[in-house]
């Protein structure tokens, strides 16, 4: 899916709002562990309920591959299901991905072609070799890890060289690589108040924003910071919308939670001139 596209969506929705798709089923409502595939079964309840609300689904491939053959033969249902019931929500892998050469290739081949996701997260730390695999794939896009909202994002992100912040460096020198005008930055909700900053080094750039609901970041911060002539902001909520209620009516809590999130949306985009 091209940006042009993406935004095209977000102004159809009135919507910015990406849903994590974290299933721990540990969570999930216990009538569901009874199903032949509990995962695929929650997933396909959640993206049902809230794809009205949503123009981006984000599987997080840890919850998958926790169980194994039998999560990632979720996951490619999860996706088929996507791409054949949903097929103008973008999709984003969170593999979390980062290796140099045929690594790097692979990867980009198995979530690409395999899977048939739109967008994958890559880390960048080992440098451009392990991200332009990601940017040779047309209509496709690699999310930059950028500015994380954990704890630990000060350990390195907030080193300065040369006068720029870590991840100030990472969002310049990222501008230069081949393909980069399909790269999209992961900036974290709790880190709102660096979004000004970030958006005079990426101003055109999509920002996937984690964070926004359980994590405590706010909407109206990221928005009022982040936002550019064509929106260029997902906001993912992860917890905060497929556990609103751990009962038989998950579904229907999870869509009054992904509802909400999308009418202040529509808010900001209507005050913008954007819908």
């Amino acid at each position: 899916m091209t940006n042009s596209a993406l935004f095209k969506q977000i102004k159809a929705k009135a919507s910015y709002l990406c849903v994590g798709l974290d299933i721990d089923l540990e969570k999930i409502p216990p009538h569901l562990l009874k199903t032949e595939d509990p995962l695929f079964s929650f997933a396909k309840s959640i993206i049902d309920a809230t794809h009205r609300y949503a123009v981006a689904f984000k599987p997080n491939l840890a919850f998958f591959e926790t169980y194994g053959v039998q999560g990632w033969k979720s996951f490619e249902k999860v996706m088929r299901y996507l791409n054949k019931q949903y097929p103008n929500h973008f999709t984003i892998a969170d593999a979390k991905r980062g290796d140099i050469g045929n690594t790097a290739n692979r990867y980009a081949k198995a979530f690409f072609e395999t899977y048939g996701v739109d967008a994958v997260t890559v880390a960048p730390y080992m440098g451009k070799d392990a991200v332009e695999p990601f940017l040779a794939y047309q209509d496709k896009n690699a999310i930059l890890l950028a500015l994380t909202s954990n704890e630990g994002a000060k350990d390195f992100q907030f080193t300065k060289e040369q006068g720029l912040l870590l991840y100030q460096k990472v969002l310049q020198i990222s501008k230069s690589w081949q393909g980069a005008e399909r790269l999209m930055y992961v900036v974290g909700a709790t880190k709102a108040e660096s979004l000004q900053s970030i958006r005079k080094i990426v101003p055109d750039s999509f920002l996937l924003v984690p964070g926004v609901g359980a994590q405590g970041g706010s909407l109206a911060e990221v928005t009022k910071n982040g936002m550019n002539s064509h929106c260029g902001l997902l906001v993912n909520s992860s917890r905060g919308i497929i556990y609103a209620s751990q009962k038989e009516d998950f579904a229907n809590a999870a869509a009054a939670e992904a509802q909400k999130m999308q009418t202040e949306m529509k808010s900001y985009l209507e005050i913008a001139g954007l819908v």
